[in-house]
């Protein structure tokens, strides 16, 4: 790696123009290059579920893992250490310097839709997670970024809503990640869309102070996709690097701005050198590089995908139930169409083609294999746009090969291309020259007769035929300028037709391409299903005839995606009488919610058990079997509050006003903004399940400690339970007394896990840093203690916190 002084020589050699070309993005995943200094091209990419690489091409497929909210679940650092590296293979697979990933935003409110996207509610385990996945992708030379920088906590209106937030809570809480992420050496920041108190990220001061002089950020800030809008002032600021590229605000523009003295060349050269230092870290400088082999086989990728699936699953009740005994089973009926087909991810621009997605009625079927037999009942169709034609669904018109068959035409119908995909989901067909129309086409294969649901999503003028008649044909304008929702999400227009089994109808969909539409095509099909009362029918009936029943419900895909927020937290009666439809069949009813963040659970005291799955990756069905029968315990914790109804929640606002989205609530986020509140929700921040149990017996710790030191306590627990297990023990400090200082009434200071046998003790050994007592105090512009005393509570959640013992801090003498 080349040092400072070599930065610097390299630098000289360049005229201000080529200085200037480096700052914008080559291609949409490209940095530039310049041969004169022996400097390569950065490959950039999507993360943090899975490495996408530069293209959307489901036959391109990627390593899916667990969302980063299950991530958070797992309070296990070491573990998301191994799914950094796993990352960081797939990188070097793809060929891909730089991942987008983490996303260190907060569970502000339950309504965010990139809730999933996001660790937690709680900035020191957003920050300690988000540093343990840095870390591990680092390790195997692969850069990782931290986004969105800062308090782009919502969808709505992102990419010019003003987040208004005090310096306190800046500091405190949506900062503090960010500096969790720098101390850990992460290689690039991401600048975000929106604002902070009236300026846009991409020219915020926040860049350079904290971030660069305070912290010590040597690494380069890259814009989000298209979030650069002007010269002067994000020239002017601390970002360095505008993607994607080619773009126009810098380029001449930024030459123009440094001639006329707008722009000073200082500023230039430092974006430029750390532009320099970061290729050079990554290999990128210098002599030609060797592409570096990934270093995890697809086998132990798998193995640990599906490991971190039961070490994220919370199981949030369980009545004697689980884990189900696979020798007393006879018949277990799975009902749902989630599991059939489980939900792995969350919509949006960090979506990935998995490699090989394992539903949750899979994972039970291989999982009791050859010992008892598994029923499946869909119940009530799920709501939500038709599932894009896939190999089973359709064929080739042309081939006959299961898919379909992808084109593209000129304004005369001509075809410029033609070629053979396995789905209906396109979101970046190609564009030759004179290309006019996209059109998907396949035959189709329905296997009932009735009413399908046909849909095409895209914008523009778009058409369905069927056999030749017309189905649908109109214009549909674009209604937002967002990237996520132009290129990834579009709205679905859908229809109905008859289709009879055994025969093949052509369907044929086109959407015409045109400026600022995107270029997106998903088509989509749907069969028909019984009715409702029938669904729910034959769903009680085969939980009433089996020994256990595992009923599966979650959100779909309008919702949880990147692009716009939710409007609500439930998950629709016809799946809420679904799941009390089976537990009144059947007491040993496992409800699993497939969810990447909280929903409403009007039912939960009703089942026999409770797990939450996440949006759980590739690997879902074998982990969360895992879990079912017990081969595993759930080792997930919450990261965040779960409300039992939305307006029980403490900020549930998304929705700016003129533009503006006030953080009212300050430094109280999440579980103290619960505790300040006085409210109690379904389940609280770090609440979670084992397959045993535990008794809290002492805390211990000193009675004073020194103004500016680290705190270390002691917790003594017992597994008093039948299995071996692992517990999070959770450390909360309080503020007694009044005080100067608003606080909250408690705040998370640290944790640690333990694990024991049956009948044996441990102690868990908490360091509480000397932060966790400090508050940013605005009039000194800096971090302060106020001597006096404090308590330490010790338990397994924030609700749940047996042991107390206070200490005083003093200054020094």
């Amino acid at each position: 790696m080349a040092d400072e002084d070599e930065l610097d020589r390299l630098l000289d050699k360049l005229t201000l123009r080529a200085k200037v070309r480096l700052l914008t993005g080559a291609t949409t995943w490209r940095t530039a290059a310049e041969p004169d200094l022996e400097l390569g091209e950065l490959v950039l990419s999507d993360g943090p579920a899975g490495v996408r690489g530069e293209s959307w091409d489901e036959r391109r497929t990627s390593v899916l893992l667990p969302s980063a909210s299950a991530l958070a679940a797992t309070w296990d650092e070491q573990l998301v250490g191994e799914l950094g590296g796993l990352l960081a293979s797939e990188a070097r697979r793809k060929g891909v310097d730089v991942v987008l990933a983490p996303n260190l935003n907060l569970h502000r409110t339950p309504l965010a839709g990139r809730h999933f996207e996001c660790f937690s509610e709680d900035p020191l385990l957003a920050g300690r997670i988000g540093a343990a996945l840095i870390r591990g992708i680092q390790a195997h030379g692969v850069a990782a970024t931290a986004k969105h920088f800062v308090a782009n906590d919502a969808e709505t209106d992102r990419l010019t809503v003003d987040a208004r937030i005090d310096e306190r809570t800046l500091r405190e809480v949506h900062l503090a990640p960010f500096e969790a992420a720098v101390a850990a050496g992460v290689r690039l920041v991401m600048a975000g869309y929106n604002r902070v108190n009236n300026t846009t990220m991409t020219a915020h001061a926040l860049l350079t102070t904290p971030l660069k002089s305070e912290w010590g950020f040597d690494g380069v800030v890259v814009s989000d996709w298209g979030a650069v809008r002007s010269t002067r002032d994000t020239a002017r600021a601390g970002l360095d690097l505008q993607m994607p590229g080619p773009a126009d605000e810098w380029g001449e523009r930024l030459v123009r701005a440094v001639a006329s003295g707008e722009v000073e060349e200082a500023a230039v050269d430092d974006k430029v050198r750390r532009l320099l230092r970061l290729a050079a870290w990554a290999g990128a400088l210098g002599r030609p590089r060797r592409r570096v082999r990934p270093h995890l086989p697809p086998r132990q990728a798998r193995a640990l995908a599906r490991r971190a699936v039961a070490a994220g699953a919370v199981l949030l009740a369980n009545r004697g139930v689980l884990p189900l005994d696979r020798t007393r089973l006879n018949t277990v009926a799975v009902i749902g169409a989630a599991a059939a087909r489980t939900r792995t991810q969350g919509g949006g621009s960090a979506g990935v083609f998995p490699q090989d997605e394992v539903s949750l009625l899979d994972g039970i079927r291989a999982g009791l294999r050859g010992r008892a037999r598994v029923v499946h009942l869909p119940g009530p169709a799920p709501d939500g746009p038709p599932p894009p034609l896939d190999p089973v669904t359709g064929s080739d018109p042309r081939t006959s090969t299961p898919g379909v068959l992808l084109r593209v035409l000129d304004a005369d119908g001509t075809e410029l291309y033609a070629e053979h995909r396995n789905s209906g989901r396109q979101l970046e067909p190609p564009l030759p020259p004179g290309a006019h129309t996209v059109e998907i086409s396949a035959r189709l294969h329905p296997r009932t007769s009735g009413a399908w649901r046909i849909g095409i999503a895209g914008f523009g003028r778009l058409s369905l035929h069927l056999d030749g008649d017309p189905l649908l044909e109109g214009e549909f304008a674009p209604t937002t300028d967002d990237p996520a929702v132009l290129h990834v999400s579009p709205p679905t227009h859908t229809v109905t037709a008859r289709l009879t089994a055994g025969r093949t109808p052509l369907l044929v969909a086109r959407r015409e391409l045109a400026a600022g539409t995107g270029r997106a095509t998903v088509v989509g099909v749907q069969p028909p299903g019984p009715g409702r009362a029938q669904a729910l029918a034959a769903a009680a009936r085969a939980a009433r005839e089996a020994d256990a029943a595992v009923v599966v419900v979650g959100t779909g895909e309008q919702h949880e995606a990147e692009g716009r927020d939710r409007t609500h937290l439930t998950l629709g009666p016809g799946q809420d009488a679904l799941v009390r439809a089976v537990a009144r069949a059947n007491p040993r009813t496992v409800a699993v919610v497939n969810s990447g963040g909280p929903v409403e659970l009007p039912w939960r005291d009703d089942v026999g058990a409770l797990l939450l799955a996440w949006f759980p990756g590739q690997e879902a069905g074998g982990g969360l079997a895992d879990v079912l029968l017990g081969r595993t315990e759930p080792g997930g914790r919450l990261p965040t509050t779960w409300p039992a109804r939305l307006a029980d929640a403490p900020v549930t606002r998304t929705r700016p006003d003129a533009g503006r989205l006030p953080y009212d609530e300050g430094i109280h986020v999440g579980h103290r903004g619960w505790l300040r509140a006085r409210r109690t929700p379904a389940y609280w921040f770090g609440h979670g399940l084992g397959y045993t149990t535990w008794a809290y017996d002492a805390l211990s710790g000193p009675a004073h400690t020194t103004v500016g030191e680290d705190v270390t306590v002691r917790v003594r627990l017992r597994n008093t339970g039948p299995r071996p297990g692992r517990e999070v023990v959770q450390v909360y400090l309080s503020r007694p007394g009044t005080g100067s200082v608003d606080r909250p009434e408690r705040w998370l200071a640290g944790w640690t896990a333990v694990r024991a046998q049956p009948g044996e003790t441990a102690v868990a050994q908490v360091r509480i840093p000397a932060r966790a007592l400090s508050h940013w105090d605005v009039h000194r512009g800096g971090w302060r203690t106020e001597p006096g005393p404090y308590r330490v509570l010790a338990g397994r959640s924030a609700g749940e916190l047996p042991l107390t013992l206070c200490f005083l801090a003093r200054e020094e003498a």
